[in-house]
């Protein structure tokens, strides 16, 4: 149940850091940094949680018991 957990953790991580890399790309998130100074809040958040979830579940499934 544990390597589903960790192999679901990591699916749901690899495919937030690829949504949130193409929402900082797009055009607002550039309008964004190009006078605000930072790219889009959503992108931001997807990519540390996209991150996060990488961690959480490459460390389980790396863990041996």
């Amino acid at each position: 149940m544990n390597r589903i957990v960790a192999t679901a953790l990591l699916i749901a991580g690899g495919l937030l850091l690829y949504f949130g890399y193409q929402e900082y790309n797009s055009f607002g998130s550039e309008l964004d940094q190009a006078f605000g100074g930072s790219g889009s809040t959503n992108a931001i958040i997807m990519l540390v949680v996209g991150v996060v979830a990488v961690i959480l579940g490459g460390s389980r499934l790396v863990k041996k018991k």
